[in-house]
Formats: C-alpha cells, structure tokens, sequence
C-alpha cells in the first residue's frame, strides 16, 4: 500500500489510506511471526479487472501510434505523446485511466487538453510526439484547466462528481507530457489511455492553479532547512476540492493553510516527511470554503545535506529550480469552485496571472494567460499591455503575436494587427487562425480581395468549417455590390 503522505489534523482528506497504530501493532506482530499465511477459505475473492482496467470496460481506448524508444542510461528524457480521440460529436468525460507504458521508468504523466489542433505541428516524429518539460497549451480564457488529469506512482482512478464532467470534442487533441527515467535496459514506452463517458454535461466549472516559487531556489550545499513560500490572495468566495504539492529529492516538508480576512487559519496540508515517489493529489472529504479576501499560503523546505538519504548529489552541491530530477522545484496546486450562479473562474485566473507578473513582470506565460482574460473581459487595451510584453519575452511564439493581433483589432488598430498575423503567417504558412484573422482585419480595412484570398485558403484546408466559410460568402457580396 504506497504511504500516506498528509499529517493527521491538516486536512480531512478522501480515501485517506493512513494506517492505525493498532494495524501497524498488528502487521508488526504478523512479520515477527514469520508472516503465516491465514486461512485461505476466509480470503475474500480477488478484485475483477476487465483487461486490467480498475473502473471496468472503457467507453473508449486511445493509444499513441509510434512508441518512444527510451535508451538504457542517460539523462532524465521529457516527452509529449499526442493522442486523437475518435468522437463523432462532443462526448462528456467522468473519468479516465491513464497506463503511462512501464511503470518503473515513468515519474509522473500529465495529460493537457488542446482544443487548438497546431499542437500537432510540434512534432519532431511522424504520430510520435515531441520533447520538452514545460509545455504551454494555449487556451481560450473561457475554459481554464479545471481537472487534476494525471497519472502518479500510488495514484487511484477517480470518477468526477455529478456536474464536473469535462468536454471532448471532435478534433480535439491530448498530449500526455511524460516524464521518463532510464532503467538500464532499452525499453519501447506506449502509453493508453481509456475513457469513460457519461451523457450528464458539465453544470460546475472549478478552476486549477498553481502557486510557486521556484525563482526563490537557490539552495546551497550543506543547508538542513532551505525554505521558499508563496501567499496568494482569492478574489472570490470559493470552495477547495483538492490540493497537488510538488518537489523534488531535496523536498522535506510541504505545509500549506488558508488565513481568513478574520485572522483565523484554516489547514490545507502538512506534509511533515516529503516522498517524491509517491507524491499525489489529494482531495478533501468535504470541500473547504475559504471566503474571498482568504490568503493561501505555502511553505516548501529542502534538504540539501549529506543526511539526507535521497540527495542525488554527493557530496552536496548548490541546486536551484529545473526541470531535471537533480533540479528542484516549489509547486502547489489548487482545485477550486468559485461560488456563485455564473462562471466564475476568470476571475481567480486574472488575479493568479496579476500575482505571477508581481514577483516576476516578464514572464511570457502570465502575460499571455493575462492578455486572454483581458481579451475575454472586453478590456482589449489591457490585453495589448500584457500581449505586448509577451511578444517581447519570446518573439518566436506565434500564439502570442496571434491573440496580440486580436487585441490590437479590438482597439481599431488594424495595421498593427495585420502586421502580427504577417509575422506569423512568414513562419508559418499553414497556421489557419492568423489568416483568418488576418481575413478578418482586411474586410474591416476594406481589403477585400485580400481577405478572399486569405478566407479561400482556410475553407480549402478546413472544408467543414461553418464561420470560414460563412465570412468568405459574406466577403464574395460584399465584392460584388462594390463592383463596377
């Protein structure tokens, strides 16, 4: 049974699988005697898998088509595997399994949701996925992550609650971002996963983000009790469903809690002896309501001497934050529910993004994830501000320069924004959302046989696409009530 990892009194967790002193009495005393088999006609019978899957027969099984060939040594290998789900219509998802191929050599796997189909084009292996760690799925800011979709050593299969249920629609992509550990010997890594579906639509929509602090990692030789902490501030009412903590080998305690606008505190988790081996989320028995104007804080220490037995390094040596095992890291995830009638996930995901441009104003993934909500709040001005200093940061993303666009159009700019979706498109030729709005921004120029050209290159790549093909017809009278 993997260990339980919460102390007791920090949080009233879901199937907690915490041991009594009495059971722990008992297995002593059983292992002391020699660990006599009982009576085996009193063993209750085995638990029946269907083709090993713990929720029974799927509704339906993806594989990826090209297996990654991890070598025998070597460094620590992140990889994407891609998936396509075959639906004919948008289905409802309550649960999936996720087999990340052999267990020994997988740390962890998280599965992203992209709805934006030029993940694909990252490809470095025909249908086998792509490098690479930290991976941004751009997003629309009216749907936000709201699930833990993740596989974990010690991590059970968990059924959504009646009205959370997550959407998969017809061309929708999944990228199972791995992270793989070479065993000694060359192995083939295919990971499967199986979905189970349920005709209830979505009706709740909880939001996950994450507090850190891993440009404060910069831990030095020999240090017992290397601390960083983050405080986020919640802007709405809102119900926390579960928790994920995260560090690496020099992790030794993880602590959380919520401060109440009236000084009270509320406890999230401790973790008083961290295990990245079996590290997962973990859900509350109850949801805890935190009011708005409640702070949530996080604490992570490390233990960066000789007597600590997982310190990958020997003798110890200065680590800061990375990706690799040998790296650390400072995250803490959050699921939560924004009370109210309406869907009020932007506005925690506006206040996370704020918090993260306070402790660092460049960062490309905040400002972006800022521009979106802007964008979505109608306040386009703001969304140019944050857009633009995400295009500064990485000039080669195309996603950012793409929404930028969208924003300087909002705001009338029109030369500006075609000047953006031309960056892209020299990149690019294929990327089909900057030439349509690219179409879009000549129409209002009144460039009209450009924007033609531009709507008859979409329609010819994406023939069942309804708004493409709507804008060109639109384009084509527009062309003829103007004609001479």
């Amino acid at each position: 049974m993997p260990p339980w990892l919460p102390e007791h009194g920090y949080g009233d967790f879901a199937d907690e699988q915490r041991l009594s002193d009495e059971e722990i009495r008992l297995l002593g005393a059983w292992a002391a005697a020699g660990a006599p088999e009982g009576n085996h006609l009193e063993a209750p019978p085995a638990p029946q898998f269907p083709n090993g899957w713990k929720l029974g027969t799927p509704d339906l099984v993806v594989e990826v088509a090209q297996p990654f060939s991890l070598s025998a040594t070597g460094r620590d290998v992140y990889w994407n595997f891609l998936f396509r789900p075959s639906v004919k219509s948008r289905r409802w998802v309550k649960a999936i399994e996720i087999r990340p191929g052999k267990r020994n050599l997988i740390h962890h796997a998280n599965l992203l949701v992209d709805r934006t189909p030029p993940i694909r084009s990252r490809e470095v292996i025909a249908m086998g996925g792509f490098p690479g760690m930290d991976l941004n799925i751009e997003r629309s800011p009216f749907d936000p992550d709201g699930e833990f979709l993740f596989w974990k050593p010690g991590s059970t299969v968990r059924v959504e609650p009646k009205g959370f249920a997550w959407r998969l629609d017809p061309g929708t992509e999944l990228v199972l971002n791995t992270h793989m550990r070479p065993g000694g010997a060359a192995e083939q890594v295919r990971p499967s996963i199986a979905f189970y579906f349920t005709d209830e639509p979505q009706t709740r929509f909880p939001i996950v983000f994450e507090l850190q602090a891993d440009n404060d990692l910069n831990i030095p030789a020999n240090a017992r009790d290397f601390k960083v902490g983050d405080d986020f501030k919640l802007p709405v009412d809102s119900d926390i469903l579960g928790v994920y903590p995260h560090e690496h080998y020099l992790g030794r305690i993880v602590e959380a809690w919520a401060t109440l606008p009236d000084g009270a505190r509320k406890w999230l988790i401790r973790i008083p002896a961290w295990n990245p081996d079996w590290q997962t989320v973990y859900y509350y028995r109850e949801p805890v309501f935190l009011p708005a104007g409640s702070v949530i804080s996080v604490r992570w220490h490390y233990d960066n001497s000789a007597a600590n037995p997982r310190n990958p390094n020997s003798p110890p040596k200065r680590v800061t934050a990375g990706n690799e095992a040998r790296d650390e890291m400072a995250h803490f995830w959050v699921q939560a529910l924004p009370r109210g009638e309406d869907d009020r996930r932007r506005e925690i995901d506006e206040a996370v993004q704020k918090h993260r441009l306070e402790k660092n104003p460049g960062d490309f993934t905040a400002n972006l994830n800022l521009g979106a909500v802007m964008l979505s709040k109608l306040n386009a001005q703001g969304a140019v501000a944050a857009l633009e200093t995400a295009v500064t940061a990485e000039p080669a993303r195309n996603d950012a320069r793409n929404m930028l666009g969208l924003a300087l159009a909002a705001t009338g700019r029109l030369e500006d924004a075609v000047a953006q979706y031309d960056i892209v498109l020299q990149s690019d030729s294929d990327e089909a959302r900057a030439r349509f709005n690219r179409a879009n921004a000549f129409m209002r120029l009144g460039r009209v046989d450009d924007a033609i050209r531009d709507y008859r290159m979409v329609t010819d790549r994406y023939p069942d696409d309804p708004l493409a093909r709507e804008r060109l017809e639109e384009a084509l009278r527009v062309k003829e009530r103007v004609a001479p």
